[in-house]
């Protein structure tokens, strides 16, 4: 039993990667799934597809690698978070699909309840705002939208969960309803300080509390996936949310380390130790990771849109026909322009919190080409990156604020991106060796639960550097870049 079979279920596919007992990667198996958009700003997923993909790609993987399944050792999950999954606790049947992080539909109940004064309170208990980002509103809305679906609720014959609990539910043949903490601190039903659900805001939302999972440490123990899966049962030992399990996997343990993923959308997370720090610029106070009953905390930023921007290129504009296209038009756009891109495709995240607010483009003139669109995608990101770090700073006293930002996710491997960044945030950018640092974190806390893999001072030893970006754009050229974002961002929030 040497190697560690790492579940990374995403927002556009599922992959399966299997990491040996030096936590090297040994192979990955992945496979996309159809995205469903019913409506304007809304996004949602078929669970059947998620746990079919997520099957499929792991037992692709171990034949890919040439293993038998006696090879694996323990199973750790990593998921999109606050994708919202009620199913039949009977069948196992999805009752409606997936409603996914991106999804916007509880817009106008999430400003009811601002406006009748419920949102210092939940930001107390849960370090959330009230978006429809967080699962609590997407799930009141499965309630009241699906035929029978509050008379089943409250009967006991459904259950919710995140789609870490909707796989473990799958995994072990209906034996474990579980989530682990950082995957609960997204619901916007659980108190992160008191470590338990809330009973004050499931009775606000109207959501029977015996739907939801019950909440363990990150590395803990989560059953056995079943036999007839994959020819014997395997143990599940790791959980965390995808930006979680990132922040793991960048070793980022001690308070000050800061890490920043580019997947479909761009999560910062900086961690404060074993006390919750309250924004004044409405960042998220959330769980980074938890391991021994002691939650670790982190503030974090989140942006709707980056490596999407790219997609909407590909997919939406036709401009390119690979991600990989973006990187040699940026380098060819005509330094003249500037045209700036306000991603705002699903609202604004941190630190404006816009739901409503949709994307807009500046500058452009009769000569603006693709070139100028995919600069200004990629300058999107590090525009937006820029706006968290600053609320962080302003939060955390000036802690932190000489820390070095370790990056990982799909974009990261833009060498063009990576450098923008560190140009436009004044500070260095570290690009791991390791880019797969979500399942990396997944397997380390599977690995580290069953003694296979060191423990955190130890797996924090082998993190290693690739590439490290560092300024080079002028302070003039700097300041002029961050004004006419702002002044843009300024603009598609007045539009």
């Amino acid at each position: 039993m040497t190697h560690i079979l790492a579940i990374d279920q995403g927002t556009t596919s599922s992959r399966a990667i299997l990491f040996d007992a030096e936590m090297r990667i040994s192979a990955v198996a992945q496979e996309e799934f159809d995205q469903h958009f019913p409506q304007s700003g809304w996004v949602e997923h078929e669970a059947t597809d998620l746990w079919s993909t997520t099957a499929g790609t792991c037992r692709a993987v171990i034949e890919k690698a040439g293993l038998n399944i006696a090879d694996v050792a323990a199973i750790g999950i990593t998921n999109q978070r606050e994708t919202t999954v009620v199913w039949d606790r009977h069948t196992g049947q999805a009752i409606h699909r997936a409603i996914v992080w991106q999804d916007r539909r509880t817009a106008e109940y999430c400003a009811h309840l601002r406006e009748a004064g419920h949102e210092p309170m939940v930001t107390e208990r849960t370090g959330l705002l009230l978006d429809p980002y967080f699962s609590g509103t997407k799930l009141r809305w499965i309630l009241e939208n699906v035929e029978g679906a509050r008379e089943k609720a409250a009967a006991g014959d459904l259950l919710f969960g995140t789609v870490d609990s909707f796989l473990i539910w799958k995994l072990t043949g209906g034996r474990v309803h579980a989530t682990d903490a950082t995957n609960a601190a997204r619901t916007l039903l659980y108190d992160i300080r008191k470590g338990r659900w809330s009973e004050t805001i499931c009775n606000l939302l109207g959501i029977p509390m015996q739907m939801l999972p019950e909440v363990r440490d990150s590395a803990d123990d989560y059953g056995h996936a079943r036999a007839d899966l994959f020819g014997r049962e395997i143990p599940i030992r790791g959980v965390a949310g995808d930006q979680q399990a990132a922040t793991v996997g960048q070793a980022c343990f001690q308070p000050g380390m800061l890490k920043s993923t580019y997947g479909t959308g761009c999560f910062a997370l900086l961690n404060t130790g074993t006390t919750p720090v309250v924004s004044k610029n409405r960042l998220l106070t959330t769980i980074a990771y938890q391991l021994d009953g002691q939650p670790t905390y982190a503030l974090e930023g989140s942006i709707f849109v980056a490596g999407a921007v790219v997609q909407w290129l590909r997919d939406g504009l036709k401009m390119i026909r690979h991600a990989s296209e973006t990187q040699p038009l940026a380098e060819k756009a005509d330094p003249n322009q500037n045209v700036v891109l306000v991603p705002a495709f699903t609202g604004l995240g941190a630190p404006y919190w816009q739901p409503e607010c949709r994307g807009a483009i500046f500058g452009l003139t009769r000569n603006s080409r693709p070139e100028e669109f995919a600069r200004a995608a990629l300058e999107s990101v590090g525009f937006q990156t820029r706006d968290l770090l600053q609320a962080m700073r302003d939060d955390w006293a000036g802690q932190g604020a000489d820390a070095v930002l370790r990056v990982d996710g799909g974009m990261s491997a833009s060498d063009w991106a990576m450098q923008f960044l560190s140009d436009i945030i004044d500070a260095p950018v570290d690009r791991p060796e390791v880019l797969e640092t979500t399942a990396l974190g997944a397997a380390w806390l599977a690995g580290m639960q069953i003694g296979l893999y060191p423990g955190q001072a130890e797996f924090a030893e082998t993190w290693a550097l690739e590439r490290q970006f560092l300024p080079k754009m002028a302070a003039a050229e700097r300041k002029a870049k961050t004004d006419a974002w702002k002044r843009a961002v300024e603009a598609t929030l007045a539009f």
